[in-house]
């Protein structure tokens, strides 16, 4: 099973699909930085790279935490990045009133994890017939997403990818179980492993999401070696001054270094798979 953007393919017995970009767009500027990175690394190492970033990050921990430019300006500076890079792009919504205009500008449509159950979000999303992400939610198992598939095919939409991003492990943890991978792959559908955000220490630093963005090459081998359709990665040029998510972002000068490791991995455990 494959979905078809931009003449690639996204599935999981296909090469490695990048979804690279930043977690909250805070300028324009940061945006752009961060796709030049994304773009030089994809193009060398061959990699099939869709942008992402989010306009809104509507479950921050905080009242006063940053959330995003918001839906206009957010769509603005994907659209820009979209056409610099001749580049597909994903972005979350949390309110099915967002679904459409989204769908004039991005490729694929994520739905967060808290939300993935969110009836008429779902139903939205599905009713744009642009390719939706799920992101599993930290409280739910692998084969309870199967519900989730069967919503979106319901309203009339097949084109769907599941993101795996760890479960909730007591309190500020979560862990990821390598057989999610196995148990959504049956699901027949693409599997995506966010890498970044099962880094997460949610709640960690009281008012905020803490992370161990030391742990990500390894993680990320990990879940490419269960031989899925690719990557979740978010970066900064200084995540420690990231507005959103920075303990778990990746600095921008390490996107080639660590893409050529992970890339050559997918490589090796797909030619292993094809044996």
């Amino acid at each position: 099973m494959f979905l078809t953007l931009k003449n690639s393919k996204i599935g999981n017995n296909e090469p490695m699909t990048l979804m690279g970009g930043v977690n909250v767009l805070e300028s324009e500027s940061i945006a752009m930085s961060v796709a030049e990175k994304f773009a030089e690394a994809a193009s060398e190492l061959k990699i099939n790279w869709i942008f992402k970033g989010s306009f809104d990050k509507a479950n921050r921990s905080s009242i006063s935490s940053y959330r995003g430019p918001g839906l206009d300006e957010g769509l603005r500076i994907l659209e820009k990045v979209k056409e610099t890079f001749d580049v597909a792009t994903i972005t979350d919504i949390h309110e099915p009133a967002q679904a459409l205009p989204v769908a004039e500008v991005c490729d694929i449509i994520q739905i967060p994890a808290f939300l993935c159950r969110q009836t008429d979000l779902v139903i939205a999303a599905a009713q744009t017939q642009k390719i939706i992400q799920f992101k599993k939610p930290q409280f739910l198992s692998a084969p309870e997403m199967k519900n989730v598939i069967e919503k979106c095919e319901e309203a009339g939409n097949k084109q769907i990818i599941l993101c795996e991003r760890g479960n909730v492990f007591g309190y500020n943890n979560l862990v990821v179980d390598m057989l999610n991978f196995q148990i959504m792959k049956n699901l027949n559908v693409p599997v995506i492993f966010d890498a970044t955000h099962a880094l997460q220490l949610p709640g960690g630093l009281g008012n905020a999401a803490g992370g161990r963005r030391e742990f990500l090459l390894p993680l990320a081998k990990a879940g490419l070696s269960q031989g899925i359709a690719g990557l979740f990665l978010e970066a900064h040029p200084n995540p420690d001054e990231a507005k959103c998510d920075g303990p778990c972002a990746i600095s921008s000068d390490q996107i080639y270094p660590i893409l050529s490791q992970l890339a050559a991995l997918d490589t090796f455990i797909k030619q292993q798979e094809s044996i």
